[in-house]
């Protein structure tokens, strides 16, 4: 028991395996004090000080343009576009600010001289060469289409966008993401637009049951077929999907129907491109990134951010503000976190035991970077929503900042994912109910986690999603609603089970790609050379869903009345899950949570009648069978059921058993209803 850690660690008081690492973990916070006091000089706030994006790039003040760049290896420097026919003209020269040290430049122009909608780019000098180059801080990157060249894009319209919607309040507790990407929202084969995912995305994720919707791939990447983890302008939202003032109509008519918005934030890494990014944007490698190996990230091929510098954490930690502030998103998904937090970026790295956490192998810099980008997130907004992609399960990660923590509001439970898909290789009389009940429960203490059986990762290229690793080719002919297929069947009723108790053991969370609902087929894959430029695979067929003589359907219809039942009830916020049988031979597992009782029967072959378990005495009413016909299954159980529990003498202690009807490959949840 450890009863001489300070108030402020906390938050990782229940974790006694801690005790020994609390002088680093004290020496953590510590060090995030010192670098915010040195950011700040103590003379504004943190968040006060992540306002990089109201001082750098191109902005119109009352009487004239002005322009600013932090470019300290830079010799000379010109503004170039539209307006001064794509050449170095005198009075678009950028001048060094007093300081020369700071490397800031600095242009001012009348205020006719810049249009809306022209384009323009920089021309950078230094000492031994030079090169054109998007402005850092650049809120508006397009591609022509005939040169494929990037520029950035003076946008300054004459009727500037209106906020219609007030943000939904968001919960502490508990959170139902709908992971989603623009270009692929829609059937068509091409990129998808933002007014097309408000349209066509958005009334599914509302019917759908869930309170949020993630956003990827919002800030400007190069190469489509990235997925938008390779950003090359941070500040600019893709226009390969449309204009800022579209995507803000998107997250205004998300907040309108109740939906909150979290985008991918992609501080781990950024693209090497040069023209069109950060890479040796002054000439220097080492500007944005550490210099040398760890500058690169060899499995990515990307540059390293060295949080380090105080030029670096200005640039991020304005990042982090401007989305908040401009587009008026709700948080963030921190993808990468792994890779930030460990100098070998977690590949080839075990965490097997405590120390694995507090090496030399850590990354201090990156850790008390996401420490002061969840204080910078949460101060501007306080109830903006961060979540941690890190598989390495981190401590502290989760917990509050004044607590201890690195400030997460959630963290990814992405040994739930792989599980199941480690499950899924194996028979199904092999597969482990102790260890499918483990894996669902297991969380630390002092941090709330989102659940999932599969999100985008599992069905890139060289993946499959969860339907098709099931289902396979029978997919192509035999998912008409009268066909037979053993094949199917199975894979229905696993698609099933498999969602309800992730959600319903999950610890706050819950996560789904968009289509995966309804058991999307096949993989994701974007547009290259590889696949002759093709869309086949990078859009949602949605009409698979709404296809009366298709089994999608049942699929679609199951999620949805899932996810509605779950939330209705609010048994995420409300309790823990609470065993009440695990059974490995005969694949059950049976447990409660809120009120409502959950039973599931993996078995393949045998179904179990008057099964008895123990629970609370009373009456019971069915609310929910996966092997409904309206989901597709075979109706074993009678719908609209009330069952009573009996009491049984067993060595002189009264028991309160269910006797229940259990089909193989089925679950269902009963509601207690009476005592």
């Amino acid at each position: 028991m450890i009863n001489h850690i300070p108030n402020k660690t906390r938050a990782l008081r229940a974790d006694s395996y801690l005790e020994p690492f609390m002088d680093q973990i004290n020496a953590r916070q510590t060090r995030a004090k010192e670098v915010e006091q040195r950011l700040t000089g103590g003379k504004s706030t943190l968040a006060d000080f992540a306002s990089g994006h109201e001082y750098f790039g191109l902005h119109f003040m009352e009487s004239h343009w002005i322009f600013r760049e932090w470019a300290p290896n830079a010799t000379a420097m010109f503004l170039v576009g539209d307006f001064s026919g794509w050449k170095e003209l005198p009075q678009f020269c950028l001048t060094r600010k007093d300081d020369s040290s700071s490397g800031v430049w600095e242009l001012r122009c009348q205020r006719d001289l810049f249009k809306h909608g022209m384009h323009y780019s920089l021309k950078i000098y230094w000492a031994d060469g030079g090169g054109y180059r998007i402005p850092s801080y650049a809120r508006r990157v397009v591609q022509d289409h005939n040169t494929k060249l990037f520029s950035a894009q003076v946008w300054k319209p004459e009727k500037q966008y209106k906020w219609k919607n007030d943000t939904p309040p968001g919960s502490s507790n508990s959170i139902f993401i709908y992971e989603s990407h623009v270009g692929m929202g829609q059937e068509h084969e091409r990129v998808g637009t933002y007014l097309e995912f408000k349209d066509q995305v958005l009334p599914r994720v509302k019917s759908g049951g869930y309170d949020t919707v993630q956003i990827m791939a919002v800030m400007e990447h190069p190469y489509y077929g990235s997925f938008g983890y390779h950003v090359s302008s941070f500040f600019a939202a893709s226009s390969r999907f449309g204009t800022p003032e579209e995507f803000k109509e998107l997250v205004d008519t998300a907040h309108g129907m109740g939906l909150r918005v979290i985008i991918d934030l992609v501080h781990s890494h950024a693209v090497k491109n040069e023209v069109e990014g950060l890479g040796k944007f002054d000439g220097t490698s080492y500007q944005y990134f550490h210099e040398g190996g760890r500058g690169e990230h060899s499995a990515w091929d990307s540059y390293c951010f060295n949080y380090s510098k105080p030029e670096v954490l200005h640039f991020l930690l304005s990042n982090c503000r401007f989305w908040l502030d401009e587009y008026h998103v709700d948080g963030f998904r921190f993808d990468g976190v792994t890779s930030m937090l460990y100098l070998h970026h977690g590949l080839g790295g075990s965490f097997t035991s405590y120390g694995d956490y507090f090496t030399d192998m850590v990354d201090e810099e990156a850790l008390t970077y996401l420490t002061l980008a969840n204080k910078v997130i949460h101060t501007v907004k306080p109830d903006a929503v961060t979540v941690a992609e890190d598989v390495s399960g981190m401590p502290g990660l989760g917990a509050p900042v004044d607590q201890g923590g690195c400030g997460f509001d959630y963290r990814l439970a992405m040994g739930v994912t792989d599980y199941w898909f480690k499950l899924f290789d194996l028979k199904d009389e092999d597969w482990s109910m102790e260890g499918l009940w483990h894996e669902l429960t297991n969380r630390r203490q002092d941090e709330k986690t989102v659940s999932y059986v599969e999100c985008h990762d599992q069905a890139i290229v060289g993946g499959k999603t969860m339907a098709f690793t099931l289902m396979d080719a029978a997919m192509y002919d035999s998912m008409h609603k009268d066909s037979q297929n053993m094949i199917i069947d199975r894979g229905m009723a696993l698609h099933k089970m498999a969602r309800l108790i992730t959600l319903a053991s999950c610890s706050n969370g819950y996560l789904n790609f968009m289509g995966n609902e309804f058991g999307h087929p096949e993989w994701v894959d974007f547009p290259r050379e590889g696949n002759g430029w093709s869309y086949h695979y990078a859009r949602r067929q949605w009409s698979l869903a709404t296809h009366p003589d298709l089994r999608y359907q049942y699929l679609d219809n199951f999620d949805r009345e899932m996810m509605n039942l779950i939330r209705q009830h609010n048994i995420i916020r409300k309790s823990r899950p609470q065993r009440l049988y695990v059974h490995d031979e005969q694949k059950i597992i049976a447990f409660e949570r809120g009120g409502l009782f959950f039973f599931f029967n993996f078995n393949h072959s045998t179904s179990f009648s008057d099964f008895p378990i123990e629970t609370l005495p009373g009456e019971y009413k069915l609310v929910l069978d996966t092997d409904s016909g309206k989901f597709g299954g075979h109706e074993r159980i009678q719908p609209n059921q009330t069952f009573f529990t009996t009491p049984t003498d067993e060595h002189h202690q009264l028991r309160h058993m269910l006797h229940l009807y259990l089909p193989a490959r089925s679950a269902m949840i009963l509601e207690r209803i009476g005592k």
